[in-house]
């Protein structure tokens, strides 16, 4: 049966589709002088697909085995080039850990304190004559500063002079007055009243006399207190006032100012953790030895012994102020100075030191790693102590004398074998590169 075709739609009888299927027709021979169906393409290109199904498994197969091959392979050289890497040695640098004494210092930043500072102002109100001293230069204790007119002061000096003669010249007379009144009453000359008088006038230019006595030494005070003298010991500052200006006591910036710098004090904060060491050390009679150092820490500026201790911590900040007094012979401390101080306040006579650098951390605490004789490291724990730059002590787990890692401790595991250089050479080991087996 063929099919007939029409413009909009194809028209295929029921007896048509059915008639592939008949026993007579069950080869699927096509036959060369008949003209191919529609069923007959559809047939054959299902049959064609049947066949592709099988190649393609076996071809996915075959991928799937070639994969799983590489792999493995790949693996197995893996295995074993790290096991060939993990049996060469690695470079490091071991030192050994030693027992010394180790200086515990309490670390703080101070300031450079005058242990006496003064204003130098003028007792007295007056006019103020002349300067004697050159600022920024050395004084001692009396030595004359600035002189104020004397003149007016020498006037109430010679008034209260006279004042005083004058009341001791009554008390004189009034005394021997007294005498003739007693000498009299004795031979019933006088009344008792008369003694008794004259008794209370004495009594009264006494007082008289003693007032004007302290008036007159106030004038000598104040006549002396025209000349201006220095205080204290120590470095005159800049004058702040100048001849022929009127001086006071009450004036805020005085003359000049003096500031004792031999010996020179240190103020500086601790945590109030530390104190209990250094109270404990001060009581039992021991010097507390304290460096100070410049703003970058390197040059030593003085050596000295703490002083005081403040009354009370400040509970702002944690800490307590201590004060430590220096010779300064130098004069290298200078006021208001910044400055780096470390306070000994412990000396461990036999201490396990190693680097710093040679601690490791690790989920179980902190350990080292220790050299062996065979040329291994082994994972020792440790108990660390207290640490002072570079150096930290070792309460326990290893002796004086072991080989402890300080370089190249990144690389080791328990076990693994290990080549010891030195820091000076000059051709280390180059350590090998795992990439490139």
């Amino acid at each position: 049966m063929q099919l007939q075709n029409t413009p909009g739609r194809s028209i295929l009888s029921r007896a048509a589709l059915l008639q592939p299927f008949s026993r007579t027709n069950l080869s699927m021979t096509p036959d060369p002088t008949q003209k191919p169906t529609v069923f007959m393409k559809i047939s054959l290109l299902l049959r064609h697909r049947r066949q592709m199904v099988p190649v393609f498994v076996v071809g996915l197969l075959s991928l799937l085995g070639a994969a799983w091959y590489t792999g493995s392979t790949s693996a197995q050289d893996a295995k074993k080039t790290g096991g060939a890497d993990a049996a060469q040695a690695v470079p490091v640098i071991a030192v050994p850990a030693r027992s010394g004494p180790f200086k515990i210092y309490q670390d703080a930043l101070g300031t450079v304190t005058p242990l006496n500072a003064t204003v130098v102002r003028s007792r007295v109100e007056g006019y103020l004559v002349s300067i004697a001293f050159e600022e920024g230069t050395m004084v001692k204790t009396g030595q004359i500063l600035a002189q104020i007119d004397s003149q007016p002061f020498e006037v109430q000096n010679t008034l209260a002079q006279m004042q005083l003669n004058r009341a001791q010249a009554l008390l004189e007379t009034a005394r021997a007055t007294l005498e003739r009144y007693r000498t009299l009453l004795a031979q019933n000359s006088i009344s008792r009243q008369q003694v008794d008088t004259q008794e209370s006038l004495v009594r009264q230019y006494e007082a008289t006399a003693q007032a004007e006595q302290a008036a007159f030494e106030n004038a000598q005070r104040q006549l002396a207190y025209t000349r201006i003298s220095a205080p204290i010991s120590g470095r005159v500052g800049l004058r702040q006032a100048s001849p022929g200006n009127v001086v006071h006591p009450s004036d805020a910036n005085g003359i000049t100012s003096i500031t004792q710098l031999q010996p020179i004090g240190v103020v500086f904060p601790i945590q109030e953790d530390a104190l209990p060491r250094v109270l404990q050390r001060m009581r039992g009679g021991k010097t507390i030895t304290v460096d100070v150092y410049d703003r970058s820490g390197k040059e030593k500026l003085g050596q000295g012994r703490l002083r005081a201790v403040d009354n009370q911590i400040d509970p702002s900040t944690g800490t307590i102020k201590l004060k430590a007094e220096f010779k300064n012979s130098e004069s290298t401390l200078f006021p208001n100075q910044f400055v780096n101080v470390k306070m000994l306040i412990d000396t461990r006579p036999k201490a396990i030191q190693v680097p710093t650098a040679a601690i490791q951390h690790g989920v179980s605490g902190t350990f080292v790693y220790v050299v062996k004789a065979d040329q291994t490291v082994a994972v020792t724990p440790v108990k660390i102590g207290p640490a002072q730059g570079d150096t930290t002590v070792i309460e326990d787990g290893i002796s004086a004398g072991a080989m402890i890692v300080v370089e190249g401790a990144d690389r080791l595991r328990d076990g693994a074998p290990v080549e010891q250089i030195k820091r000076d050479s000059t051709a280390a080991p180059a350590i090998p590169d795992k990439s490139n087996p």
